[in-house]
């Protein structure tokens, strides 16, 4: 068994695309889109593992430089707060290699072909192409690499049974945020099905959403219309992005159209206009039979007024019923009022370590910094619980 490193999605090996069929996140033409419209802290690099010349895994490793002014915005926090801020700042500030996708949740980061290598010889494979990227950056940058990550693994995921892999190379195992998942029923044909569905607190709720939007319309943009708003839609997404507390990248204003571009069909961007000017908008990824939100953006004037943000999940919701997925993805973050239209929390780990002993035996309380437990209440908007 093999590994080699790949620096860009042009130069692939032969097989790629046939292996990783089943997940659009690990596939050339959006590996391509993300190339070209990363973030600026964000190095792409992709491993190739092989049982002699064949193809038999992939992973794809991100390097992020992280610094203060990227994870933390401008929030109004406590003393204490401030000072964990610095705490965390200076542990993780810094080069990290991430197995996985830092721009979107879940678990797109590594596949093998389990008729062809073990899941730990692959693994062991990943780790050692991390060891050569992280020498490469060594040698030739003369950065350290500070901690690497294996991100976002469902529990069920049988790269758990992996615990002497991880333990031998030291990495913890740490709890996140959960992905909210809301699974198409089999009755909701349509989605006004969905919307029966619904107990009566819920199906109130929808209508005060749809007619507070007044006479703000949502319309689909093609690849000339992201063009040509590319620099409205990224300012209406910095709205968003600049209100989270913890952050670890800023998409370039290129993104949407980069992603349009590469994915055509399998990307939607949804605008919502108010006389004639864009409020807000909403992007799709579909992947298989897995509708994955995006990222979004909105006029802070009109989310509350209007509830835009409500009524984008509504959307999303529709397009995936009228469209026959099996699950619409909304990712983690705004956990209620993801509930409240019918998504589920799946909960999620990643493993970590630091290059540092002594930090990275404090990692799991680290983390929780980074990750603080949001308290919230589940909701459960349908007449049946699954």
């Amino acid at each position: 068994m093999t590994s080699k490193i790949y620096y860009s999605a042009n130069n692939l090996p032969i097989g790629w695309s046939a292996l990783v069929k089943h997940d659009i996140f690990l596939q050339a033409h959006y590996l391509k889109a993300l190339e070209e419209a990363s973030p600026n802290n964000i190095r792409l690099f992709y491993v190739g593992v092989f049982n002699e010349d064949r193809l038999v895994g992939v992973a794809i490793v991100q390097r992020v430089q992280l610094y203060l002014k990227d994870m933390f915005r401008k929030t109004q926090v406590s003393c204490i707060r401030e000072f964990f801020k610095d705490i965390v700042s200076k542990i993780l500030k810094g080069n990290i290699l991430v197995v996985g996708n830092l721009t979107h949740t879940g678990q797109h980061g590594v596949f093998f072909n389990r008729e062809d290598i073990s899941q730990s010889a692959y693994l062991e494979s990943v780790f050692s192409a991390l060891e050569n990227i992280k020498k490469e950056i060594k040698e030739k940058q003369n950065k350290k690499i500070r901690a690497i990550m294996f991100k976002d693994y469902f529990l069920n995921d049988g790269i758990h049974t992996e615990k002497s892999f991880f333990n031998s190379h030291k990495l913890y195992k740490v709890s996140v945020q959960p992905n909210m998942i809301m699974k198409i029923r089999p009755e909701w044909k349509v989605f006004d099905n969905y919307i029966a569905n619904k107990t009566k607190k819920y199906r109130g709720r929808y209508k005060r959403a749809k007619k507070k939007l007044g006479t703000i319309t949502c319309h689909e943009l093609d690849l000339e219309a992201i063009k040509n708003n590319a620099t409205k839609l990224h300012g209406l997404y910095l709205n968003v992005s600049n209100n989270a507390k913890f952050n670890t990248f800023l998409l370039p204003e290129n993104h949407f159209y980069s992603l349009k571009f590469h994915l055509k069909e399998n990307f939607k961007v949804f605008g919502y206009y108010l006389n004639n000017r864009l409020v807000g908008f909403f992007t799709l990824i579909l992947n298989n039979k897995d509708l994955e939100t995006y990222f979004l953006g909105y006029d802070s004037e009109h989310q509350y007024a209007n509830q835009l943000y409500l009524n984008m999940l509504y959307r999303m919701a529709n397009y995936g019923i009228d469209n026959a997925f099996s699950a619409i993805v909304y990712a983690r973050t705004a956990m209620e009022i993801k509930s409240s239209v019918g998504a589920r929390p799946e909960a999620m780990a990643v493993y970590m370590k630091h290059t540092n002993n002594f930090v990275n035996g404090l990692l799991k309380q680290i983390f929780r910094l980074m990750n603080p437990k949001q308290d919230w209440k589940e909701r459960h908007p349908f007449k049946q619980i699954d």
